[in-house]
């Protein structure tokens, strides 16, 4: 009895570090932050999918689709950087509320052109463009608060809730997505996603005052964003962890390429379909499920060696997809790519965070935005016009091949990325600035 007894509490305790750490939701301010997250997780969704698919049925061309993504790029390559600077100088929850109650109006005009049926792609892409310079200030200062709000040894587990959370959202938003399209039409997906932004503008107003840290200057300056440049070029660790991740999403992602495939090779009809719901939530799917049982693997201290094995992962997973003769196959090659960008996603964030002095965290996270939210985008152009040179099947292949490649080429070039190990100081107690925040006499 006592050996059965024994060997049940050896499988409980295996699972209890298997899951995923909630411990970060016993903090009241990190639990209204992570609720405003949940409120927007699937409304987002609709938004990224219809915006894509209302392109592709008016233009009928996955090119016009790619230009979309070089058009969400430009204002997250300015914004995101401006908007670290301004995250750096000024309270973070100001700067939250205002960044999503402006991603709330542009949500609501995209509704308001598609319930009017103008049928401009330049009107689409105007509002997208605008909505893009919003999220762009608002994801900096999201990701900058945390270390703010849970004290320093929760940041990776801090951040392993909030990946799943977000990535929860896009399995079912786009599901979601292709069920309603049929049934309420396409302007509904951008009606749900204006409703969920409010109620997240309610949970940001929760939060405590987040002011500068007392090393900041107070501006947000191109100097500003210059010294934050210069702080990220003298850390070359943290110089390669942005890389591996640029080569991963450009070369990558091949999501330009799911209203052509969901139509052409996987059956759906042209009004859309079950097929495009599939391909857009299978990468977060397989990220939610890793998110799920990241207990396993956001308490490894071999960060380095895990974001390399990750991010080649991913690769082989795209090259997968590429030459998947069915959808369910593809389906399981891009759900696995998902996992694997979680798991890198995951240590970059808590290398970025722990690494980074509180006074520069907004502006590495103003970086962060550019490279993991524009990345894709890039990747929209590039995959969009090569799919329509090559073939869709053929540049997602392509692509997935140059990320191992490349990844490889810059591990042995940096051959201390490698060994990177998360600070031992990261797991002691908590700093000044987190234990402020939590009590609400400061606060």
């Amino acid at each position: 009895m006592a050996t059965g007894t024994r060997r049940v509490s050896r499988v409980r305790s295996a699972l209890a570090r298997a899951v995923i750490d909630t411990r970060p939701l016993r903090v009241p301010q990190f639990r209204w932050l992570w609720f405003s997250t949940v409120a927007t997780a699937v409304g987002s969704q609709l938004t990224a999918v219809a915006v894509p698919k209302q392109i592709y049925d008016i233009t009928q061309s996955s090119g016009w689709v790619g230009v979309a993504g070089g058009v969400g790029l430009v204002p997250l390559l300015v914004f995101g950087l401006w908007g670290g600077a301004i995250a750096d100088a000024v309270d973070r929850r100001t700067v939250m509320l205002v960044s999503n109650l402006g991603i709330a109006v542009t949500s609501a005009l995209l509704w308001a052109q598609a319930a009017w049926r103008l049928d401009s792609v330049a009107v689409v892409l105007v509002l997208l463009g605008l909505q893009q310079s919003f999220v762009a200030v608002n994801m900096p200062t999201r990701s900058a608060a945390i270390a703010r709000l849970v004290p320093i040894e929760l940041v990776p587990t801090a951040n392993a809730l909030n990946f799943t959370t977000s990535t929860f959202g896009m399995v079912f938003g786009p599901l979601l997505a292709g069920a309603l399209i049929p049934v309420l039409g396409l302007p509904t997906l951008y009606l749900i996603d204006t409703i969920a932004l409010a109620i997240a503008a309610v949970m940001v107003w929760q939060l405590p005052r987040m002011p500068r840290a007392a090393e900041a200057t107070g501006r947000a300056g191109l100097r500003d964003i210059a010294d934050g440049l210069r702080y990220l070029a003298a850390r070359k660790l943290l110089l390669v962890s942005f890389l591996v991740d640029i080569v991963a999403m450009v070369a990558g992602m091949p999501r330009a390429l799911f209203p052509e495939m969901a139509e052409r090779t996987f059956g759906d009809p042209p009004g859309g379909g079950a097929a495009l719901g599939w391909l857009f939530a299978a990468i977060p799917l397989g990220s939610v499920v890793f998110g799920l049982f990241s207990g396993w693997f956001s308490r490894m201290a071999r960060a380095g060696a895990v974001i390399t094995v990750a991010v080649v992962a991913w690769g082989l997973m795209m090259v997968g997809f590429g030459l998947a003769p069915t959808l369910w196959l593809a389906v399981v090659f891009l759900a696995l790519g998902g996992g694997a960008d979680l798991v890198s996603a995951v240590h970059r964030s808590a290398m970025l965070q722990l690494e980074a002095t509180d006074e520069m965290r907004g502006r590495m996270q103003g970086v962060f935005t550019v490279v993991v939210a524009g990345g894709p985008r890039v990747a929209d152009l590039v995959h969009g016009w090569g799919g329509a040179a090559v073939g869709p099947a053929m540049a997602s292949a392509v692509g997935g091949v140059l990320v191992v490649l490349l990844t490889v080429a810059i591990v042995v070039w940096v051959p201390g990325f490698w060994r990177y190990r998360t600070p031992a100081a990261a797991a002691s107690a908590p700093p000044s600035d987190a234990v402020e925040q939590r009590d609400p006499a400061k606060t």
